[in-house]
């Protein structure tokens, strides 16, 4: 494979090569970049607050321990906010999808009247927003302060994944719709039964953007939640990292400021893998969808 390789390397003229090498070389630095943070907080997260704080990250096993995911683990208000997190990702998730592919839908369709005057509305909004304080009045009208649908609905409709989707309805071969049509299928079963199963590609890539998109999220949650049994992970988390202030269950047992701060300083580590888990958990089984060639065969003739 190598010999491969470099004989298929060595077909290129020289500027190809200083050009391909320049990138290899800026692709190796990129992925440096994301790797050598990642490993350093893993590591870090395993330290002894006080090693860590005079010497740095260390493989001496015996300076290691896991005090730190003890704390975090055994803290309620992680737990809790864990729990939140992944019930809010995952309700904006499904509804954010569905709203999108049911309007992407009728997008797609040359012969839906208005198609344009809608595209033009659609577009203006990814342009032009109403602001923080009326989206917050609107909310507070609306009766949704301090409810899971404060964080969900305002945006659970993505303009830009709506245009993704219409352009993946438009590659779908027409002569699906033609056997359909022949078939005597309505518009329902057409889109239920024939179009959404061959668009599993576009739907798994939608809904990993929209649940990292909430996972991720904590400003309309700080908004809109005054309820500390309703904030997300990432309140939490926050509190952690930026305002340095961990739950006070966690350092309660640290007599002195130094020892508080040393303890804190290692629980942003721990708290920071913790929340990333089920974003790596669920890469790998979106990942086979993005590139999948699902369309492959789907129309024969």
């Amino acid at each position: 494979m190598k010999a491969k390789r470099k004989s298929q390397f060595s077909k290129y003229g020289r500027q190809d090569k200083i050009i391909l090498s320049i990138g290899y070389f800026l692709i190796a630095l990129f992925v440096l970049a994301i790797i050598v943070p990642i490993f350093y907080i893993i590591v870090a997260s395993f330290m002894d607050p006080v090693t860590l704080q005079n010497k740095g990250i260390t493989f001496d096993f015996s300076k290691w321990t896991i005090t730190a995911y003890q704390r975090v683990m055994s803290n309620g208000a992680i737990w809790i906010g864990f729990k939140n997190a992944v019930i809010y990702s995952v309700v904006f998730t499904v509804v954010s999808v569905v709203v999108t592919l049911l309007v992407a839908y009728p997008m797609s369709r040359t012969d839906f009247k208005g198609r344009k005057l809608f595209n033009v509305i659609f577009v203006i909004t990814m342009f032009f927003g109403g602001g923080l304080i009326p989206t917050y009045l609107l909310i507070s009208n609306l009766g949704l302060l301090d409810s899971m649908w404060a964080v969900i609905l305002p945006g659970a409709f993505s303009v830009w994944n709506m245009i993704i989707a219409r352009t993946y309805y438009q590659g779908i071969p027409g002569e699906l719709r033609e056997a359909a049509e022949v078939d005597g299928a309505n518009e329902l079963v057409f889109f239920f039964k024939i179009l959404l199963p061959v668009c599993t590609p576009i739907i798994a890539t939608i809904a990993l953007w929209q649940f990292v998109g909430m996972w991720n999220s904590y400003f309309d949650a700080m908004i809109y939640l005054n309820d500390s049994a309703k904030q997300p992970l990432q309140l939490v988390l926050r509190s952690i990292l930026i305002q340095n202030q961990p739950e006070s269950g966690m350092i309660s047992d640290m007599q002195s400021t130094a020892q508080r701060a040393q303890l804190a300083e290692l629980l942003k580590y721990a708290t920071i893998i913790i929340s990333s888990l089920p974003l790596l958990v669920m890469y790998p089984f979106f990942q086979k969808y993005f590139d999948s060639g699902i369309m492959a065969g789907s129309v024969k003739g």
